[in-house]
């Protein structure tokens, strides 16, 4: 959890961002939530009645302060999208949890926000059609399954688009409208020309008024549930490329984190390293970002 507010502190270090661009959001509105997740699953979360069963599937403790902070990170990527239609580019410090269902928690994901935000933007009339870019190394079976795979485009309007480690988490993976496995182990040059031979016809195909990229960091070889390879090096480059591909199909962008977990600390390392380390690879999106849309 320290990652988030590593990640902020390092983008106003770095002057990446500016304290008075940094927007804290609200919780998140029931009414809100309800265009995508069961009133049965919010009652649960509202009450504290999460089965057990529901409890091991999210991998962490219910508590008054999980709703909370999910609900404000939900609210923060309503918040980002509406700044990207504005501005052109805009990011949520946290996000992305695209693993929650619409009636249950799933892998560390209580709240979907990228359902909920584009559901919201849809019901408002900002957008008809987005585009999901899913860049973390666990395919996004939550977004998946909201938006319906083939079924949802074009009538749901929004396209999901999955590159993701072939044999890892979830190992029952409803179909995005576009899905690209990868083999354990693939690498820069590899990861690269998948995105290079996909993105492209993706947004042309998918016409979006907006694209949502979740940046995990979890590709990176090393990362403690990744099983890719893809150096910093390599990560930068896929950011680089998605939002120059963004940027110059005129659509807006919004950012989001998704996963990242750096390995393992050493006995007697202190925790914040591990924070810290984390933080710095999510930071490459927002650098990229910054000189792409200078």
């Amino acid at each position: 959890m320290a990652k988030f507010s590593a990640l902020r502190d390092l983008l106003l270090a770095e002057g990446v961002v500016q304290a008075d661009e940094v927007v804290a959001p609200r919780e998140a509105d029931w009414a809100d939530l309800l265009l995508v997740h069961t009133r049965r699953y919010l009652d649960a979360l509202a009450t504290g009645t999460l089965t057990r069963a529901d409890v091991r599937r999210m991998g962490l403790p219910q508590s008054p302060a999980l709703v909370r902070r999910s609900r404000l990170a939900v609210q923060g990527t309503i918040n980002a999208c509406s700044m990207a239609l504005v501005d052109g580019v805009a990011g949520n410090l946290a996000g992305g949890t695209h693993h929650a269902m619409p009636d249950r928690p799933e892998g560390f994901c209580v709240l979907n926000d990228v359902a909920v935000a584009l559901r919201v933007l849809q019901r408002s009339g900002w957008i008809r059609r987005a585009l999901v870019v899913d860049l973390d190394v666990h395919q996004g079976n939550g977004t998946a399954t909201v938006f319906g795979g083939d079924r949802a485009w074009p009538a749901g309007g929004v396209f999901t688009l999955s590159l993701h480690g072939a044999r890892n988490f979830p190992f029952e993976k409803p179909p995005s409208t576009l899905d690209v496995p990868l083999a354990d182990g693939t690498g820069d040059a590899a990861y690269l020309d998948a995105v290079a031979q996909h993105l492209p016809d993706t947004l042309r195909q998918s016409e979006p008024d907006l694209v949502v990229t979740l940046g995990g960091v979890d590709v990176v070889a090393d990362d403690r549930f990744g099983r890719l390879s893809l150096t910093r090096d390599g990560l930068a480059a896929r950011d680089r490329r998605v939002c120059e591909t963004v940027r110059d199909a005129g659509v807006p962008l919004c950012l989001l984190l998704s996963g990242g977990y750096a390995a393992r600390r050493a006995p007697g390392q202190a925790p914040e390293t591990l924070a810290s380390a984390t933080a710095d690879l999510h930071a490459t999106l927002f650098r990229q970002a910054a000189a792409v849309y200078a």
